[in-house]
């Protein structure tokens, strides 16, 4: 499978912005971003004109970058938003946030996506009671996801259990973190994404 394997810091420099790709690091002191506020490379410092196009395009790599989606895959993510009723762009968001990777970072059970992501590789993860190794895996409402039971006493899971509730949970999920479990209550909309994302200019850039 396909996946991004250079340095994650230097993405949250290129957008200016903390995508909180590293975890807990993008909190301290020690984040690249707060050391080197601009974009990495030879003319980084410069100020390129910032042209209708390149608003839309930052756009759209912001987007895949906080959720770890290469072009191709993106880019299908945009054709499905587009087929189903309602606005493409908060369909776009919707269909990113339902990503299984997604949903175990934002139940707290991993530090960041990317952590996700090897953990449901590594078949720690179920959907409703069967392993799923496939972090694009899309979750449906009413889903349950939890840990493995023979995972439960592993590292991770073990500090996840134990900072359950330090991370606010979006309001489409619940969690049980006694049982690490992570109950899916509906479908995401909109108002509770809180990805900073101006999905209309994804719609626009698209759309041309």
């Amino acid at each position: 499978m396909a996946r991004y394997t250079g340095a994650d810091c230097k993405l949250c420099r290129r957008e200016k912005m903390k995508l909180f790709l590293k975890g807990s690091k993008c909190e301290g002191p020690k984040c690249p971003i707060e050391i080197r506020p601009y974009p990495p490379g030879e003319h980084g410092r410069g100020r390129p004109k910032e042209t209708e196009y390149l608003l839309q395009l930052r756009e759209k790599q912001k987007a895949k970058r906080i959720y770890g989606v290469l072009e191709r895959q993106f880019s299908n993510y945009y054709v499905e938003a587009n087929r189903q009723d309602g606005k493409t762009g908060d369909n776009l968001l919707g269909l990113l946030e339902r990503r299984l990777d997604n949903v175990v970072y934002r139940g707290g059970f991993a530090k960041s996506r990317d952590m996700a992501r090897q953990l449901i590789r590594h078949g720690h993860i179920r959907v409703n009671g069967k392993k799923v190794n496939i972090p694009s895996a899309l979750v449906s409402e009413a889903d349950i996801v939890d840990v493995k039971p023979k995972s439960l006493e592993m590292t991770p899971f073990q500090v996840a259990k134990a900072e359950a509730g330090e991370r606010q949970v979006p309001a489409w999920l619940g969690v049980d973190a006694d049982k690490m479990r992570i109950f899916v209550h509906s479908l995401p909309v909109r108002q509770q994404i809180d990805a900073p994302v101006q999905e209309q200019l994804i719609v626009e850039l698209y759309s041309k």
